[in-house]
């Protein structure tokens, strides 16, 4: 598999710097602090939509290490599977939130410095790349409404910004070793370069992993999940004046992973590449361009002969987009944004099919190309304890040149399609208010429409989890989402938050993977999926103790008729009602911590017809520190330290685990 290198394209970003994407920005009582590495303050109205912030020591210190598994304390967010990047499929990996339909695409849109990080092809996230290390803070905002960000957030938008110069030392670094004879090894240096800063940092990873087949389905295939991957990644920060600064990023990253049978084996690669334009005058700028080339491949066996019956070899794709926002001055009491984005994205597949004795019967290639162009404008007015904001998006959307070719072993055609080029044009908008009823209450309420594309993967390419197979379907349309939520924030006490939030989101024509007959699936637009619930957020702290607590209620049910009317009022695929996350945590002046997070999933459906089920499971994880120097701690850390069940995948029976449990121990330099 090879994924052609992008790096030497960043330096052929800088003239269409003139384009970018929105990231994570400090609150607004920071605004008039400047550090070096982030974007534009954050507009006031923000807080309308109800957006939840993690800070960068909670990302540090969460037991896993994972980015995945630290977004899991914003209850409502999930991936396709419950497993995370060591032992579930790359392609799997997709992200929702507020159980809107299991879809291994990801409906929430996931920015990095403002970049989207959805494979052009899958729509997955590929987690593995992502190191917390690197990372200031992430927020995730859950609903729908695009607004600033670009196309794509039906579900929600997850903003992770990158570690500015005040959050990284010089040299940082830390060694751990856990079970399964796991090892994960990361570093960065940070030196100033002149008056910027230049980060460079690396992680590798490797472990044996660990049994995902329970033993009474033991075959003489079966092996541990074993997984080994790397990244790496250079930022600089370069400032031109005193208001003006650009941001260059760089990302590498190859994964590996094998999964329930001998040889049954993934990989994805990729490389990242953007820049980025902050203006901080009266004309305020944040522009951005970028370029991103992935990779794929996926290996099927059998599970009654354990031979290789599929072989997904290669699956390249390319994005390349970029944005630009522009803040005119209109007054003290107006926060006005002005905008346009685009992405473009492309990408075919590569596979042989097999026959029991292991020659090639055929061989297959498919692919197309997709493209979003937007313009929005976004108003944010400040009345006295009232803000308002409103904001509106037109964007041209276009599939096109898409395609499915089929082969014998000798080359003979035996299927050759070429789909109609597709494109239309979607308006979304969303508005939003926040009272201040005192400096203790405020109240707030939204509401907003979405869209999503539907993925190459989606409309091009099938797959296989044994027994299954889930049919592509090049003739999908759009999903489309409204929505409305209203919310109460209270601050009682100095170091006390609680906020508690009640949303109605409606996804028409939602894709799922609707079963058409015995181990036989489709991809197909059902008419509606409705999600109507209730999110609790809280906060504490009080001396060396804080705690942490998020709670989500989504009553889900999907809305069909015609040849997907089995499903009416069926709950969505991987679709839980409840899920939760609590963290305690406790640290001194001198370097000692220790932390225990709680998190539990309720019951989910495998499948669309509620056959099959995903029970519900309670995880507990640990983290202690104790210092030895004054930049060097020796970690300890446990995840679920109960080794509670946890069944990922279950498929008339056929299960998959998740992490049992995992002890480490690790030294690290801060």
């Amino acid at each position: 598999m090879r994924c052609p290198s992008l790096l030497p394209l960043l330096t052929l970003a800088v003239p269409f710097s003139a384009l970018a994407q929105q990231g994570p920005v400090p609150p607004a009582g920071q605004a008039d602090i400047v550090v070096l590495g982030q974007p534009l303050p954050l507009p006031p109205g923000v807080p309308a939509y109800g957006s939840v912030t993690i800070g960068r020591a909670r990302l540090t210190g969460d037991a896993t290490g994972r980015v995945e598994d630290v977004l899991l304390d914003v209850a409502g967010f999930q991936q396709f599977r419950r497993s995370d990047s060591r032992s579930a499929n790359p392609s799997a990996q997709g992200v929702t939130l507020r159980a809107l339909g299991g879809n291994a695409s990801s409906r929430a849109l996931v920015l990095l410095d403002g970049v989207p990080l959805a494979d052009p092809f899958f729509g997955y996230i590929p987690f593995n790349a992502l190191a917390v290390d690197r990372l200031a803070g992430v927020r995730v905002t859950r609903g729908g409404g695009a607004g600033a960000f670009g196309a794509g957030a039906v579900a929600g938008t997850i903003e992770l910004a990158s570690a500015t110069r005040a959050d990284l030392p010089p040299v940082a670094g830390e060694l751990f070793y856990g079970s399964n004879a796991a090892v994960v090894a990361s570093g960065s240096v940070s030196p100033d370069a002149g008056s910027g800063f230049v980060s460079l940092s690396g992680k590798f990873e490797r472990g044996d992993g660990f049994y995902t087949t329970p033993p009474g389905q033991f075959t003489p295939a079966t092996v541990r999940a074993r997984y080994r991957d790397g990244s790496a990644s250079l930022r600089a920060v370069v400032p031109i004046d005193a208001q003006t600064e650009i941001q260059a990023r760089g990302l590498l990253y190859r994964d590996a992973r094998s999964l329930r049978f001998a040889g049954a084996d993934s990989s994805s690669a990729g490389e990242d590449a953007s820049v980025r334009l902050i203006h901080r005058g009266a004309w305020a700028i944040d522009a951005l361009a970028y370029v991103q080339a992935r990779n794929f491949s996926n290996r099927v066996i059998s599970a009654t002969s354990f031979r290789l019956t599929l072989d997904q070899r290669n699956t390249p794709a390319t994005g390349v987009g970029g944005k630009i926002e522009l803040r005119p001055p209109v007054g003290p009491d107006h926060v006005l944004r002005i905008g346009a984005d685009a992405r473009l994205g492309d990408g075919q597949l590569y596979e042989n099919a097999y026959a029991a004795s292991g020659a090639v019967t055929t061989r297959r290639n498919a692919g197309g190309h997709t493209s979003t162009t937007g313009l929005f404008v976004e108003d944010d007015w400040t009345l006295g304890r009232l803000v308002l904001t409103a904001g509106v998006r037109g964007d041209r959307w276009t599939i096109t040149r898409g395609f499915f070719r089929e082969t014998t072993a000798a080359g003979a055609t035996t299927t050759d399609t070429r789909y109609p080029d597709r494109d239309g044009f979607e308006g979304t908008g969303r508005a939003g208010a926040l009272f201040h009823a005192s400096d203790a209450v405020a109240l707030r309420a939204a509401g907003y429409t979405g869209f999503r594309l539907p993925t190459l993967n989606e409309l091009y390419r099938p797959f296989v989890v044994f027994p299954i197979t889930t049919q592509a379907n090049a003739a999908l349309g759009l999903e489309r989402l409204r929505g409305a939520e209203g919310g109460l924030d209270l601050k009682p006490v100095a170091g006390v938050t609680f906020g508690v939030t009640a949303f109605y989101n409606r996804l028409d024509g939602a894709i799922a993977n609707v079963t058409i007959a015995p181990n036989l699936r489709q991809r197909r637009n059902v008419d509606t999926i409705v999600a109507k619930g209730i999110e609790l957020t809280a906060h504490a702290a009080r001396g060396r103790f804080s705690f942490d607590g998020s709670y989500a209620f989504s009553d889900s049910r999907v809305h069909a008729s015609g040849a997907s009317r089995q499903l009416d009022g069926f709950v969505p695929a991987q679709s839980p009602r409840r899920s939760g996350s609590a963290t305690l945590a406790w640290a001194s002046p001198h370097g000692f911590a220790a932390a225990l997070t709680a998190r539990h999933v309720g019951k989910q459906y495998e499948d669309d017809l509620q056959t099959d089920v995903l029970p519900p499971a309670t995880t507990l994880d640990g983290v202690l520190t104790l210092p030895v120097g004054q930049r060097v701690g020796v970690v300890l850390r446990g995840e679920n330290l109960f080794d509670e069940t946890v069944i990922t995948r279950n498929s008339a029976g056929s299960i998959d685990f998740g992490t049992p449990r995992t002890l480490w121990i690790g030294v690290r330099l801060r």
